[in-house]
């Protein structure tokens, strides 16, 4: 039996961070991997999908820009378009991510992953000890639910099928008006296709700030996309020639070449060995504030299966953590922008950036707080974002305390400006001592003088 100090189940983000992070201060770690080294977000998520919608994001800014607009003659080239797709994603080869691991001495062990007793892991016919510690993070798997007829399509899309397509379809329905839904929506739309999206809810993206959720739906359905909320599907149903029709509650049906299905995210723990530590296969894991699982000193859970924030850099930021832990140094976890408060981009035209509460969670939270709001562009900086961008910046301010408890922020290109309102956020800085911190000029960054006047 091989031994390690750690021994990490899950080669995505969160393992990989978390491997890293322990290997480079001398442990010896082992990595378990049955898939692609680099994980979900590498190959099937946050970097294909930004690679669909960039292109025309590009395009439509260009637009906006006199002088610019006037250059732009043509489309977009849809082959291009995959091509450099496909280049971002190493065609589906994760050979370049391995360059990583091997300079910090992790042992990469191929196969799928399962907890065989405490400290003990088997992969096919090896089983390997860890001395330390184990770490669960074999993130989590598109969502399936019971649809009548959902399981008798052949080729229903997930997020992975629809970012790593070789052809566009000329017609696509999208179940779900969540990130993947709208983000998808709109990347297809642009290419091509003839997308209908359905949300359940009375909105889309409907845990976000109401006004960003209007803006968005605008700008899709001044793309053509063909939405339809407060609708729920009931039956899925394929014809002879392939088209897929989804019936939903309202009497009213949705055909396309193609379904999507983006109604969520199920954690990869139905055959994790949970069993073996007394846990429930099939579940999200609970944890301590250092991602220990209660009663395992030794077991550690990050990312998606813990279902605290399912989001990349939330299960790199989880990684730090825990492994600073086996390391020895402990951090306050307790901050504003953690768990449903995670700082969060949605990559559309325009761009949905949020952290920390919105309207309604502040409410519900009994927060007595003040709204700020000012338009994204409306500055000299915006000038030169071009004409008619829409965007709003909104500001959530505790007036007991006096610091800043959420930020939402539409726009063109506004997702590098959500990290000012997460510091600020995260280090609970008075907005009185906010007022000298200056921007530059002209940026639009002066949105934030408007907070502090």
């Amino acid at each position: 039996m091989r031994t390690f100090d750690v021994v990490v189940i899950g080669a995505g983000p969160a393992g990989e961070v978390a491997a890293g992070r322990l290997a480079e201060h001398g442990l010896d770690v082992a990595i378990v991997e049955d898939r692609l080294v680099g994980g979900e977000c590498s190959f099937w998520a946050c970097m294909p999908s930004k690679a669909l919608l960039r292109p025309y994001e590009a395009l439509a800014e260009a637009k906006r820009i006199p002088g610019a607009a006037e250059a732009v003659t043509g489309a977009l080239d849809v082959a291009a378009v995959l091509a450099r797709r496909d280049e971002i994603i190493h065609d589906l080869d994760d050979s370049a991510q391995l360059p990583w691991l091997e300079d910090r001495k992790v042992t990469l062990i191929r196969g799928h992953g399962r907890l065989s007793g405490e400290r003990r892991v088997r992969v096919g016919d090896e089983e390997v000890e860890a001395r330390k510690a184990v770490f669960l993070a074999p993130g989590s798997l598109p969502l399936m639910p019971p649809i009548e007829g959902l399981d008798a399509i052949d080729d229903a899309w997930t997020n992975r099928d629809a970012t790593t397509t070789k052809e566009i379809p000329e017609s696509m329905v999208v179940m779900g008006g969540g990130v993947v839904g709208v983000e998808m929506s709109q990347a297809f739309q642009t290419l091509g296709c003839q997308v209908t999206l359905i949300e359940g809810a009375r909105r889309l993206l409907p845990n976000e700030e109401e006004f960003a959720c209007i803006q968005l739906t605008e700008a899709l359905e001044a793309l053509g996309v063909n939405i339809r909320t407060g609708r729920k599907a009931t039956k899925v149903e394929q014809e002879a020639d392939g088209m897929v029709t989804v019936h939903m509650d309202d009497g009213t049906t949705a055909t396309g070449e193609k379904l999507l299905v983006a109604l969520g995210r199920d954690p990869s723990t139905k055959d994790l060995g949970l069993e073996v530590v007394g846990l429930e296969p099939g579940k999200t894991i609970d944890v301590d504030e250092q991602h220990r699982v209660p009663g395992h000193d030794w077991l550690y859970a990050l990312g998606d299966v813990n279902g605290i924030a399912l989001f990349t850099h939330m299960g790199k930021y989880q990684a730090r953590l825990a492994a600073d832990h086996v390391l020895g140094q402990d951090h306050s976890l307790t901050h504003g922008a953690n768990g449903k408060l995670s700082p969060r981009v949605v990559f559309t035209e325009p761009q949905v950036a949020a952290v920390g509460h919105t309207s309604e969670t502040a409410t519900e939270a009994g927060i007595d707080f003040e709204v700020v709001e000012t338009s994204t562009s409306g500055n000299a900086g915006g000038s030169f974002y071009g004409r008619n961008a829409e965007g709003t910046t909104r500001w959530l301010v505790d007036k007991q305390r006096g610091v800043v408890i959420g930020c939402t922020i539409t726009g063109a290109e506004v997702a590098d400006f959500l990290h000012a309102a997460t510091i600020a956020i995260v280090g609970e800085v008075p907005v009185a001592r906010l007022a000298h911190a200056v921007p530059s000029f002209p940026t639009r960054s002066e949105i934030w003088l408007k907070l502090a006047g």
